[in-house]
């Protein structure tokens, strides 16, 4: 088996003000139709921050620009393997929170080549509701959800 390939990564939980996320619908280019539910993000360019990773990342996918100052900090960092175009990677991911407006226009338009096409859709999820969809979702995906609402708005859901 192919050792995955190591990657930093920044993620960003856009979050409304009755806690529902901003998630984006995906699928992997070498798995057609098999789609999944994820957070918004990907890896840090060489000798860019994990910060401007993540607002550089929530532009490409979504189209959304916000101030540096609008996220929050560092709210978790976990390890996850998973795959892309059949390439495994191991993903050190760090997750920001962001209080965004449900009423935000979701934009495809700068998505990088190979997302074209394999980003398909952006929905606000309530946590219980992603755990009551079944389908492919991350398994702790949920819990991240319910620490990016507590990060942004200060409650736990």
């Amino acid at each position: 088996m192919t050792e995955p390939i190591r990657r930093t990564t920044a993620r960003v939980l856009p979050v409304d003000v009755d806690g529902e996320v901003l998630l984006l619908q995906d699928q992997d280019p070498a798995h057609p139709g098999v789609l999944r539910w994820g957070s918004i993000g990907g890896a840090a360019d060489e000798g860019e921050t994990l910060l401007e990773a993540a607002l550089r990342e929530l532009h490409e996918e979504t189209g959304i620009v916000v101030p540096a100052s609008e996220l929050t900090e560092p709210f978790l960092r976990s390890s996850y393997d998973f795959s892309w175009g059949g390439t495994p990677y191991r993903s050190d991911s760090t997750f920001f929170g962001l209080l965004l407006d449900r009423g935000v226009e979701v934009s495809f338009a700068h998505l990088e080549e190979a997302e074209v096409g394999n980003v398909l859709a952006a929905r606000w999820w309530r946590p219980e509701d992603l755990r009551e969809a079944g389908g492919a979702v991350a398994d702790d995906l949920p819990e991240i959800m319910v620490a990016a609402v507590h990060a942004v708005l200060g409650v736990r859901r």
